[in-house]
């Protein structure tokens, strides 16, 4: 067994991918999902800011 053999095995490299011609309809899709996700991360900013959201449901008390 030579010293090169052991170890891991680098994985082949895989091929460039080709760049796709957009036309306006995949533009579109593309900024409404940057939109969206730009509206989710607001969302979920001005919710951490909050405290935790306590349910009105049954409270269950020590007692047995």
């Amino acid at each position: 067994m030579s010293g090169r053999e052991g170890g891991k095995k680098k994985p082949l490299k895989a091929p460039k991918k080709e760049q796709k011609d957009l036309d306006d309809d995949d533009l579109a899709f593309k900024d409404k999902q940057k939109a969206e996700a730009k509206a989710m991360k607001e969302a979920q900013a001005k919710a951490a800011g909050k405290g935790p959201m306590t349910g009105g449901g049954i409270k269950k008390s020590g007692k047995k």
